[in-house]
């Protein structure tokens, strides 16, 4: 199935019409934000890689902050300013905080426009000191729709996405039609360069990859052209550098939600895949996979069935927390849902705005925040709001409004437990008119 680039609010609508209802095939649909929210981790020290295949660092550019005043609401926790803007607009990109308190974003793509747009394989630097951007080294090849992952070691695993279209340049030979590649490559903070390392076993975009307890990363699902779901999944060894195959998923799915357990299990929940031998939809089943057996168990499923770019993470007393999202039918989701293996999924508090295609991040004192994306049963317009789930009380409360209406971003909590939140298809919050959203180099800092 080709990706949506070039997709405005408007289209989206038009597009998500009647498109999940159970039992009917799959159309276009988005990936929204990273499918596991970004948590801080204290690697141990990196370890430098050299290769002959290691990109040289781009010369770096600092800029002046240009940041604006706090805009908050009066009945809004924190507030929301603007920082310095990105080198280059993008979307669909990724952004990992790094050991040392960056924040590398990588790749993307550059336009709304499918016969113009372009992967991205240029990356950035974000210094939270000073409030600025620098360049540094390209990946070997541009992708959108990719994932990200900070390991143990402190180095960066990019890998999979989309390379698509006529005017990119860069993409490996052999892909998918729809543009996927297995590609995979390790960014090194220390020296900003990138690295080949294995390509995995199968190309895939919009797929998951979850760091699990003993340092590999288990990548699962994706769709390939023409409407084939994968049920596959695979580990990546930082040790070997390699990838394996390890048992399917019971259900083929992507745009799923995932969560690595602290057992050193990995969970999957929701997302589209089959829902019969002839058809795709909606799906709220979840799978538990076992590192040790290389295999996946069911266990009980949601209670909504969601997808497209909502929220889940592990919260501090061991229940995962599973929100928003795309319930089909057109119907963006404001529910959400607390999870547990062995007992299954409760309801707790709703948010004030259905949304889906929004970017989410674990604040320091254990809150969740979920700002922006869209909501198309509404205005149609896109979403500058942010709300934050208080797991004490069931509960969430408004915090403030970003300085842009923006979908395929990204949200990565600082080290000093503020919120940064990069790019993303966006249009200002004080003239948001539907359709009127371009691809962004603005970025936004949260203050809790």
């Amino acid at each position: 199935m080709a990706g949506t680039d070039g997709v405005d609010a408007g289209e989206h609508r038009a597009r998500f019409a009647g498109r999940i209802p159970v039992l009917v095939v799959l159309g276009i649909c988005l990936s929204g934000c990273t499918p596991t929210a970004v948590v801080p981790v204290t690697p141990q020290a990196s370890t430098a890689l050299a290769s002959d295949h290691a990109s040289t660092p781009a010369s770096t550019a600092n800029v002046a902050p240009t940041e604006t005043a706090p805009v908050s609401s009066p009945a809004s926790v924190g507030s929301w300013r603007a920082t310095t803007s990105m080198a280059v607009a993008r979307k669909r990109h990724t952004a990992t905080l790094l050991p040392d308190g960056r924040v590398l974003v990588a790749g993307g793509v550059d336009s709304n426009d499918d016969s113009t747009t372009k992967a991205l394989a240029s990356a950035e630097l974000y210094d939270p000191r000073t409030g600025t951007w620098t360049t540094t080294g390209k990946m070997a090849h541009p992708r959108s729709w990719h994932t990200a992952t900070l390991l143990p070691s402190g180095l960066v695993l990019v890998a999979g996405g989309q390379c698509p279209g006529p005017a990119t340049k860069g993409c490996p030979a052999i892909g998918d039609p729809s543009g996927a590649i297995a590609e995979s490559e390790l960014y090194d903070p220390k020296t900003g360069r990138w690295t080949a390392t294995g390509s995995m076993t199968s190309p895939r975009f919009e797929h998951t990859a979850t760091l699990l307890a003993d340092g590999k990363v288990l990548v699962a699902g994706a769709e390939l052209a023409p409407d084939a779901i994968l049920a596959s999944t695979e580990l990546y060894d930082p040790a070997t550098g390699r990838w394996t195959s390890v048992g399917n998923m019971q259900t083929a799915r992507w745009q799923q939600f995932s969560v690595g357990l602290p057992d050193g299990t990995a969970l999957v929940a929701g997302g589209y895949g089959d829902v019969s031998p002839t058809a795709h939809g909606l799906l709220n089943s979840v799978e538990l996979f076992n590192p040790k057996s290389g295999s996946w168990v069911s266990v009980p499923p949601l209670l909504t069935g969601r997808a497209q770019g909502g929220a889940s993470v592990l919260l501090a007393d061991g229940r995962i927390l599973i929100a928003a999202g795309d319930g089909g039918g057109d119907n963006m989701l404001a529910s959400a849902e607390l999870y547990a293996p062995t007992r299954g999924s409760v309801a707790t508090g709703s948010m004030s705005t259905t949304r889906a295609e929004c970017a989410s991040a674990l604040l320091s004192d254990g809150r969740l925040m979920v700002v922006g994306g869209f909501d198309v049963p509404g205005t149609g317009k896109l979403l500058s709001s942010a709300e934050i789930y208080d797991p004490g009380s069931g509960t969430w409360s408004g915090a403030g409004e970003m300085t842009a209406a923006r979908f395929e971003f990204k949200a990565t909590l600082l080290a000093d437990g503020r919120v940064l939140v990069t790019g993303g298809s966006a249009v200002p919050a004080a003239a948001n008119v539907s359709g009127a959203d371009t691809v962004s180099a603005s970025a936004d800092v949260y203050s809790p």
